[in-house]
């Protein structure tokens, strides 16, 4: 999946997203993401959802109902070759919710309230106070909370969704998932499930992915192109589902606020994040080098930026090398060999699939040219199929033997060999 991040507060009510729809579809992205656009509680929060039944007010105009106004979007994505994927948040209602009302024993208690969710921040509990705790595993009445959650899931379906993005789904009980997936395929087996697994241990995630997700979140984007940490959690959930990375999102700060708007660490973290697993994500504005963070709850429209960076063309490269070539669309094997200059990183992929490989040649540093020596470059390929540089940038037409390059800041050389 080519996932881009439709952040509905600052695209703004469902009739101004056709704009951003036709960019995501020019840029080769296949699905659009979309964070919840149901009715906020009085937090003002998208997470924090008062009414799973009804559209958040501020994503309308005036005119037809609020889901007719969905189902046009959705249909103008669809006619763009994309498909929707929402949020699904079914760990949390907000705390002004009738829910807490009508369906008490739904509830998490502590202290005989109704329990706050929370979690563990750099050693210290964080608590959302805005939020109340489903309790799907010992609640009075599970089966209810889940026939809820099933309904809740064909109302997002019937309004053109196709994928869901769980929010916090190791919070919630596998079983719970395994339930509802299959429940779910038996009537529409084209339905996409993607857990948000972030912030939880790799024994965790591959728990999560084993319900049946078709998909988890990694942690490339922290990754500082050398600690072997990120190649072992990788290992570990690859055979279990496929991942998904991503060089920023709607809860991390804005990478060009971190780089100072340096479009070489832009590019560079796009294409490592692209090639590195099956899925990518990018959240919108990534492509214009935007510096806002999103915010849940107060991003609007008229935060819209203007930096003079455009990346557009860039990524729509990347994409459409990450479509043409299988090894970069499953979880291949992944391995990192030492190079003649420790600022270059060199990954060696192969899709046991599609029995096509990869090295990856990236220049860690964002600032300075980098050289590259390398004596035979067919040590590393296993097959011995010839390689081809694909490279978004200055692709080279033929690759001389020792192989020696000046790579420029943050460049990455991305070099195929068979499977395409």
């Amino acid at each position: 999946m080519r996932i881009y991040n439709l952040f509905p507060l600052l695209a703004g009510p469902f009739a101004d997203w056709q704009p951003h729809l036709e960019r995501a579809a020019a840029m080769g992205f296949d699905w659009v993401f979309v964070n919840p656009i149901q009715q906020p509680g009085r937090s003002g929060s998208l997470y924090s959802i008062k009414d799973y039944f009804a559209i958040n007010p501020a994503l309308c105009s005036g005119g037809a109902a609020p889901e007719q106004q969905v189902l046009k979007m959705a249909a103008a994505a669809e006619g763009l070759g994309l498909r929707l994927m929402v949020d699904l948040v079914i760990n949390h209602c907000a705390y002004d919710s009738d829910l807490l009302k009508s369906h008490p024993d739904w509830f998490v208690r502590e202290g005989g309230h109704i329990a706050h969710p929370s979690c563990t921040h750099d050693g210290e509990k964080v608590v959302w106070r805005d939020l109340a705790q489903f309790d799907h595993a010992h609640g009075r009445d599970a089966e209810g909370l889940y026939q809820y959650c099933r309904r809740l899931v064909h109302y997002l379906l019937d309004l053109g969704f196709s994928g869901f993005r769980c929010d916090a789904a190791y919070q919630v009980p596998a079983e719970l998932w395994r339930r509802l997936i299959t429940d779910l395929r038996q009537q529409r087996p084209d339905t996409v499930f993607v857990a948000e697994t972030l912030g939880c241990s790799p024994d965790q995630t591959r728990q999560t992915a084993r319900a049946g997700f078709d998909a988890v979140f990694n942690s490339s984007k922290w990754w500082d192109f050398g600690s072997p940490w990120l190649l072992e959690q990788y290992h570990l959930t690859r055979e279990t589902a496929p991942s998904i990375s991503f060089p920023e999102s709607h809860d991390t700060p804005r990478l060009s606020a971190e780089c100072d708007g340096n479009t070489e660490t832009l590019k560079q973290r796009y294409l490592f994040a692209a090639l590195f697993s099956a899925g990518v994500m990018l959240p919108m504005g990534y492509e214009f080098g935007f510096r806002k963070p999103l915010h849940v709850v107060h991003s609007r429209p008229a935060d819209w930026e203007t930096t003079g960076i455009d990346l557009t063309g860039f990524i729509a490269r990347v994409n459409a090398l990450k479509a043409a070539h299988p090894v970069f669309r499953e979880e291949s094997v992944t391995e990192m060999w030492p190079t003649s200059n420790p600022a270059v990183l060199m990954l060696w992929k192969c899709a046991v699939a599609s029995s096509s490989e990869a090295l990856l040649i990236f220049n860690k540093d964002p600032w300075n040219r980098q050289q590259l020596w390398v004596d035979d470059l067919y040590r590393y390929i296993q097959s011995g199929k010839p390689l081809t540089d694909r490279s978004p940038q200055w692709p080279m037409d033929h690759l001389p033997t020792p192989f020696e390059y000046e790579l420029l800041p943050g460049m990455g050389r991305i070099l195929v060999a068979g499977g395409e």
